[in-house]
């Protein structure tokens, strides 16, 4: 055979036979690393090690200090194990597809029995039988007749299926986990023995329709999560305890924040206290983007076809766009607006963005380079088709409203610009809590417009923008628009989730889409560059991430519910309405609680709501003029005169930009 050349990471090479595997490899290297090696890289593919090498190329060795592979291998080996598990305990029971997803993996199983609890229970115990028998892991390729063949006479329709759908020229691999057998691209690991055995779980069962047709069977997914060691898995599961806790529904409810019915599919209903927070948010952002140079405009909500397809968003977005089709000719109130006459009927989308309508206001009107940078502003509520299943709460909706953005500018102001929104997003994002974020820079993709030359210079700019800014980011070739390449901004909420939510995007393909122009310093018509900015998003996904952050305890100025004022006997009663009529002239969001409950009964349903401040009243109170004070989550009460109190709750209240106002002002 003839040789191939590998080369290490250190950068030496050697030449061994084809057909040598990566477990030979290693043996090669040192006895010590073969006992370790779990895998190997050939040129960044993932390999088996027991996989005859055929090619040269840059190889790697992988052990379990390995994160990424390591934990690819044990999830994948958990979802063989998984279904080994449940067909030995079943033997009825058809298996399907098993893939990792982020923190384990799922197995969809044909049952006709729905999987219980004590079933998952029972499911792990074998589990650990399988991975504590320490059964060797080894694979063989097919050839097509052959494992169609198999998986027929074992009663697997489902295989036979995957295999008619995998390309002719694709081989089919075929893996054991002792005698359990599956087909699977692999990699795996060498025995079940490798996998930690304390350190998975299985989680939940879910339907889930075979291939994602609603029209094929409904089959059962069962959801397991695995890391390399026990306390990961702790850490991991006690994460997903507080993200219960802190789940927006569950507070949305508790707080009388919004709810969402089946009539409004993926849209919000904002209840009273809900839409406070929604507008104080968004009175605080419009008060930033005015400070910031920013012009607020407003576009409208319906836009006809001819838009869309002049901007490209009809070719390549229809199926996000909500379509509305209207009559023109109808123009009595008794019309029939089912019989529509094709004619004269206009077909309109409800906007899925705002991009395209910030350029009409843009052309309205010569401008000169002399008006650049513009900066146009919109709370623009938006519209898009997701599915039903991807709908989530606040956090993935149908209808939303973005803190949108567009910079109309020249080519040699793009650095500038950059800058200048990196810092002011910082700003933003460090008042409202997140004093750190991350930058990825998506950079040229390979299907793109322009110029190599134009490419080079935009992301020179964006690079030395952030440079300037004295931050760091992390690069992702060729994950930038096909128009120009863009930054996303990550925040990390107290529980270490991560959320992507501003964007700063360099685009001159729509300006030249939708004839956008601006008269040069030589006299000339010039295209301007747009540049699409967001700092929240969407106002109901940051809503949400904010309420999630804070646990529902949100900074007082953001609260719906600031104050209430609760009395302990009903001869309290008046001075109760007095100090709540005190607190609304100073500002303060409060309200009266003269019910007649006790006063603990009354703490524990303000706590509930997370409002932050209660105040409670008895004779004594109304007799000194002062208010007993119990704080959110605070145990220790503490008693002052009321005029004291008011004041420096109105020093709390204020918003973080006002408040800095104020101090600069002194």
């Amino acid at each position: 055979m003839a040789d191939i050349s590998l080369t290490f990471p250190d950068g030496s090479q050697r030449d061994y036979p084809a057909g040598t595997t990566p477990a030979e490899v290693a043996e090669s290297i040192a006895p010590s690393l073969a006992k370790k090696a779990i895998s190997a890289a050939l040129n960044g593919q993932h390999i088996d090690l027991q996989w005859p090498l055929q090619t040269s190329g840059e190889i790697t060795i992988n052990t379990m200090k390995d994160d990424a592979p390591a934990l690819e291998l044990i999830r994948h080996d958990l979802a063989h194990i998984m279904a080994r598990a449940v067909q030995e305990l079943w033997p009825d029971v058809q298996v399907t597809i098993g893939p990792v997803i982020e923190h384990g993996w799922y197995y969809d199983f044909d049952r006709e029995e729905p999987f219980t609890p004590e079933d998952l229970g029972e499911i792990e115990a074998k589990m650990k039988q399988i991975i504590n028998a320490r059964e060797p892991v080894r694979t063989e390729v097919w050839d097509r007749p052959r494992a169609i063949a198999h998986y027929e006479a074992a009663g697997e329709p489902y295989k036979v299926e995957l295999i008619e759908a995998i390309p002719g020229d694709e081989p089919l691999r075929m893996y054991w986990h002792g005698d359990w057998q599956d087909l699977c691209r692999g990699p795996h690991l060498q025995h079940t023995g490798q996998v930690p055995a304390d350190a998975f779980k299985l989680m939940s069962v879910a339907g889930a329709y075979w291939r994602g047709d609603s029209k094929r069977p409904m089959l059962q997914r069962i959801y397991g999560v695995a890391f390399k060691s026990r306390d990961e898995l702790k850490a991991h599961l006690t994460m997903l305890e507080e993200a219960a806790k802190r789940d927006h529904r569950k507070l949305g409810r508790e707080m009388d924040l919004f709810h969402m019915q089946e009539e409004a599919p993926g849209q919000v209903f904002w209840h009273p206290n809900g839409w406070t927070i929604y507008t104080t948010l968004q009175d605080y952002v419009r008060r930033k983007q005015r400070a910031g140079g920013y012009r607020e405009i407003n576009t409208p909500q319906i836009v006809d076809r001819k838009l869309w397809e002049a901007s490209g968003h009809w070719a390549k977005y229809q199926h996000h766009m909500f379509i509305v089709e209207v009559d023109e000719s109808r123009d009595g109130e008794n019309d029939d607006a089912a019989a529509k006459d094709k004619e004269t009927t206009r077909i309109n989308a409800l906007k899925p963005m705002n991009c395209p309508c910030h350029v009409q206001v843009y052309n309205q009107g010569l401008k000169s380079y002399r008006d650049l940078p513009l900066r146009f502003a919109e709370f623009g509520s938006c519209t898009r088709y997701e599915p039903s299943g991807a709908l989530h709460g606040i956090m993935r909706v149908r209808g939303f409203t973005q803190d949108d953005g567009h910079i109309f500018c020249t080519e040699d102001q793009i650095e500038t610009e950059c800058a200048r929104f990196i810092e002011f997003l910082a700003g933003i994002y460090e008042e409202l809590g997140f004093a750190t974020f991350e930058i990825k820079f998506a950079t040229r993709p390979e299907k793109r417009v322009g110029t190599e030359e134009s490419w080079d210079y935009v992301e020179t700019a964006l690079e030395q923008a952030i440079r300037k800014t004295g931050r760091t980011y992390t690069l992702e070739p060729g994950d930038g628009a096909f128009y120009g390449p863009k930054l996303d901004f990550y925040l990390t909420d107290a529980i270490g989730r991560v959320w992507q939510c501003g964007t700063f995007q360099v685009d001159p393909n729509l300006p030249e889409r939708l004839d956008a122009e601006y008269v040069g310093p030589d006299g000339a018509k010039h295209r301007p560059f747009m540049l699409h900015r967001a700092t929240l998003g969407s106002f109901e996904r940051f809503i949400g991430i904010l309420v999630e952050e804070h646990a529902g305890k949100l900074p007082m100025w953001l609260a719906p519910r600031q104050v209430v004022v609760a009395s302990i006997v009903s001869d309290c009663d008046a001075y109760v309405l007095e100090t709540v009529e005190k607190l609304r002239a100073a500002g303060i969001r409060a309200e009266a609680d003269i019910r007649n409950e006790k006063i603990n009964y009354k703490v524990r349903e303000h706590s509930l709501a997370k409002v932050p401040v209660i105040f409670a009243v008895g004779m004594r109170e109304v007799e000194e003029q002062t208010v007993t004070i119990r704080r959110l989550g605070e145990k220790q009460t503490q008693t002052a005169p009321l005029s004291d109190a008011i004041a420096a709750l109105v020093t709390e209240a204020t918003p973080p930009d006002l408040a800095e106002r104020a101090i600069a002002a002194e």
